[in-house]
């Protein structure tokens, strides 16, 4: 039987033309009709889990760069969450093994599949399969993550170094509030010359911008960082009002600025992996 085709599009050629790598997780609007037919709410509801559009800010900003961009809508399964991550109170499977993990994101509905969204509440008609999420998982979850982990092993190898660059949006935190957050699991995931790197390149814009707060990273950053063996990784969260049109619903006037803040912050962290902090042991 033929493999099926991922779920995810790549972008960059075989050998890596830059130590940095792109990584889009949420930005999928892939709704497959078993998930249409599962929901109790509207389409509406479950859409708002995506990083709307973020994906048209990577492509803007995208040269060539190794660049994993997912498909399948994170409602499906978040490639954010570890598999283990499996909610007991919708999914049969969770309750089969001791291994499953009880996060604070699980107790608050965002597990591997998510179970509810603020302002809706209770996402399925009925628990989810077991046998079900297992197929998402060996066919969304599992590749994804291998040809990320494939990506920055060959950057790894040819430049010394790789940084994975893990691209998400936020809704707004409010006035006065950053616009721009940068997450390195509180300096567990990259060299802090990189987290440096970034905020002189966001601070030059004028936006505000935090780290680690509220957004530190999650799954991604966790599994394929390693920052002693020179395999580095930061997230980043942009505002969507950003690169959104004034319904938040559509790309804006604002993506082309986000898209070369994001351009920037790309050529200045290839540059830092060329540096000696970046192999050095923390």
């Amino acid at each position: 039987m033929a493999a099926s085709s991922p779920s995810f599009d790549r972008y960059g050629s075989v050998l890596p033309a830059s130590p940095v790598v792109l990584s889009v997780p949420h930005a999928g609007r892939d709704y497959p009709l078993a998930l249409r037919a599962a929901l109790r709410v509207p389409m509406a509801a479950v859409t708002i889990l995506e990083d709307r559009h973020i994906d048209a800010v990577a492509l803007a900003a995208h040269s060539g760069e190794t660049m994993l961009i997912q498909r399948r809508a994170r409602a499906w399964i978040d490639l954010n969450r570890s598999e283990l991550e499996r909610d007991p109170a919708i999914d049969e499977g969770a309750v089969w093994t001791a291994l499953s993990q009880t996060s604070s994101k699980v107790r608050g509905g965002l597990g591997l599949v998510p179970r509810r969204v603020a302002g809706a509440g209770e996402l399925w008609r009925r628990r989810l399969d077991a046998y079900d999420v297992a197929a998402r998982i060996r066919e969304d979850h599992r590749p994804y993550h291998a040809e990320l982990a494939t990506a920055l092993a060959a950057a790894q190898a040819r430049f010394g170094a790789a940084v994975l660059l893990d691209l998400h949006s936020m809704p707004s935190l409010g006035p006065g509030k950053p616009r721009i957050v940068i997450g390195d699991r509180f300096g567990r995931s990259a060299n802090a010359c990189f987290v440096a790197a970034i905020e002189a390149v966001v601070e030059a814009t004028g936006h505000p911008v935090a780290l680690n707060t509220p957004y530190a990273g999650g799954h991604i950053l966790e599994s394929h960082a390693r920052p002693t063996s020179g395999v580095h990784a930061v997230q980043i969260e942009f505002d969507r009002s950003l690169y959104l049109d004034p319904a938040g619903d559509g790309p804006g006037d604002g993506l082309a600025a986000t898209a070369a803040v994001l351009r920037r912050i790309i050529d200045t962290l290839a540059e830092a992996a060329a540096g000696p902090l970046s192999v050095a042991a923390e």
